[in-house]
């Protein structure tokens, strides 16, 4: 199931977002709770942080930025990850379905996302889902801590 994030799930979120595993293909560089807390009361003032859950458990998040004007039918998918004690259950696949569902009902025909180019898994389970590379962006996300940059596949989803 898949429900708007509240002030509630602070400490799974941050610990998603830091986690070794997934953080590298994640928005922000490490920091601590303190550090993360503005940046989570924003998410969760736009509306735009979702939680999964599978059997009553928190096991994933995801955001649904909204894009505006002319491009107001598009929503980005960002912040994609389920926690790794749910790996390799499905669950990946059930919450991008869940997300896309939600992404049609709320009226929007297009989704969009990047990921590194080197995240094979991740590209896997958006194809299995509906989504298609569209291009490279080169150098698009800088991960100042390992002092390396990444490339990342632009991939979208046509709901209509």
């Amino acid at each position: 199931m898949i429900r708007k994030a509240s002030t509630s799930d602070f400490e799974f979120i941050y610990r998603l977002y830091f986690h070794p595993e997934i953080n590298p293909f994640l928005l922000y560089e490490h920091m601590d709770a303190p550090s993360f807390q503005p940046i989570f009361k924003e998410l969760i003032d736009t509306g735009v942080l979702y939680v999964f859950e599978h059997e009553g458990q928190m096991a994933g998040m995801s955001k649904l930025v909204p894009l505006t004007h002319r491009t107001d039918h598009i929503v980005y998918l960002g912040g994609v990850a389920i926690h790794p004690g749910f790996a390799g259950k499905g669950l990946g696949e059930q919450m991008i379905l869940e997300v896309l569902g939600l992404a049609k009902k709320s009226g929007f025909l297009r989704v969009e996302l990047s990921t590194a180019t080197i995240n094979d898994r991740a590209i896997r389970l958006y194809e299995k889902t509906g989504f298609q590379k569209e291009g490279v962006l080169r150098r698009f996300c800088h991960l100042k801590s390992e002092g390396r940059f990444l490339d990342e596949v632009l991939m979208s989803c046509l709901l209509d």
